[in-house]
């Protein structure tokens, strides 16, 4: 029985027998009617195609992916915009898949830095490249979670059958940051328009103080607290006893997992140069404990201050782009499939008043996505977590393996347990890579499905804090 036959069997069921008024109180048993017979059946039936339904959905094939280099903000990038680098990602995945033309499912895609002129962004980088014009697209926004929440979307809408094809992105940069002019100077502005008359308009205008027309400096903190994401992991670093050693370590290891995966040529399938950067700009290859060593703390408190720029991810400009669909529109094509989407879970925390940290949601999504699938922390090949900063990901292997921790506020009998660190980012991440928020999640998307699909089985858990207290996870498999 194919879909539509089980949807409209549910809707016969629905529509003409949805809710049927009780039978009146009999003195005598009377047979059952036709009528009843049938509802009990279509019942029956709904039960079951509805089982079928649930079992017949198929996650989606990953058959890989295109990103721009990541630049370092006020760099090469300095003059492209979101939809300039978009474009760039949308028009190189294209080339890479031969999808000149393609009408697809939908593209998602978003930025957390946005301008006004961003509006409709995604459907405006679908316009600007080489894909047919007819390919629908909308914004998904989730902070640094993002690029991971679009391929979600689209691998959901695949599995449920609603597209067969279809493309996740993301995009930020923090060199073309919107500056927001001053509150009371929107205001006027805003009267001004509404004004009838001339005279109106300059008797509004006459109102405005020069304090009034200064451009507010753009601010990277929560609203709620009015504190920066760094200020925020700092506290979490201290209350976890996470040290600069620590962090310096793996900051070094970062760098020099992605130079040496840049060296044997790992990335040369899913980048594509772009204003003359070939590779990330952030990247040291000669990264040493020593040259972290001199950098100074820029975020916590004096005497404990861990957190330096060398174990922080810098501000950051570069798109990404996954293509997701399903086998049989991938095998009708010839495209290799690297990988599927088994899973995913989103979760958030109260950072505010709650007593957790800012950017420990994927503590708590974990064991959820997890229980679901019956695994357990340790069935993986790979683990890619977003490396907000390194005391962030430190912080989150630290907190599974603590059994207070993981009994208080996970609800769990026992720990989660350790992970094989040599399984973790083996080709580097955001601190090497650099970190343009709504980019990450497709740059760890596709650098996990190729891993997988190079080891020829197994799977990988994808891990990214974001702000605002929430968190994305998901599990891959190999196909």
């Amino acid at each position: 029985m194919d879909r539509a036959q089980q949807r409209g069997l549910l809707d016969l069921s629905t529509d003409l027998f949805a809710d049927p008024a009780p039978a009146p109180v009999q003195e005598f048993a009377q047979p059952p009617s036709l009528q009843s017979h049938l509802y009990h059946l279509l019942q029956h039936w709904a039960h079951i195609t509805d089982k079928v339904r649930v079992a017949d959905l198929r996650p989606a094939a990953i058959m890989g992916g295109n990103r721009i280099p990541f630049a370092r903000a006020n760099g090469p990038y300095a003059r492209a915009s979101n939809q300039d680098m978009l474009t760039a990602a949308l028009d190189g995945l294209v080339a890479r898949f031969g999808l000149q033309n393609a009408r697809l499912g939908e593209v998602a895609a978003g930025a957390v830095l946005k301008h006004s002129r961003d509006f409709n962004l995604t459907r405006e980088a679908v316009l600007g490249a080489r894909l047919s014009p007819w390919t629908p697209a909308y914004d998904v926004q989730q902070a640094c979670g993002t690029g991971l929440e679009t391929t979600i979307h689209v691998a959901n809408k695949i599995a449920l059958g609603q597209i067969e094809s279809g493309i996740a992105a993301g995009v930020d940069t923090a060199s073309d940051a919107p500056i927001a002019v001053n509150e009371d100077l929107r205001r006027v502005l805003l009267q001004v328009n509404r004004a009838k008359s001339l005279p109106q308009r300059l008797a509004l205008l006459r109102k405005l103080r020069p304090t009034q027309v200064i451009p507010e400096t753009p601010r990277n903190a929560e609203p709620r607290t009015g504190m920066s994401m760094g200020e925020h992991a700092a506290i979490t670093a201290r209350e976890w006893g996470i040290t600069r050693e620590e962090q310096d370590q793996f900051a070094v290891s970062s760098h020099l997992h992605l130079a040496a995966a840049w060296k044997r040529g790992f990335f040369d399938d899913l980048v594509t140069p772009y204003l003359g950067l070939q590779q990330d700009q952030n990247m040291r290859p000669d990264a040493s404990m020593e040259s972290l060593a001199r950098l100074k703390p820029v975020f916590g408190k004096d005497g404990t201050a861990t957190m330096t720029a060398g174990n922080s991810t810098p501000l950051s400009d570069g798109a990404s782009a996954v293509l997701l669909s399903t086998d049989e529109w991938a095998n009708e094509r010839r495209l290799p499939i690297l990988t599927h989407l088994i899973d995913a879970e989103t979760a958030a925390v109260d950072y505010v008043h709650g007593g957790e940290g800012l950017l420990m949601a994927p503590v708590y999504a974990v064991p959820r996505l997890l229980e679901r699938n019956k695994l357990a922390l340790q069935d993986f090949d790979f683990y890619e977590i977003h490396e907000a900063f390194a005391s962030t990901v430190l912080a989150t292997l630290k907190a599974w393996e603590d059994p207070s921790y993981c009994k208080e506020h996970l609800g769990l009998s026992k720990p989660l347990g350790p992970i094989d660190r040599a399984r973790l980012n083996v080709n580097g991440s955001s601190l090497a890579v650099g970190h343009p928020f709504a980019a990450t999640g497709g740059r760890i998307v596709t650098t996990l499905a190729k891993l997988l699909a190079q080891k020829g089985s197994g799977r990988g858990l994808i891990s990214i804090c974001a702000a605002g207290g929430q968190g994305v996870v998901a599990i891959l498999e190999a196909a």
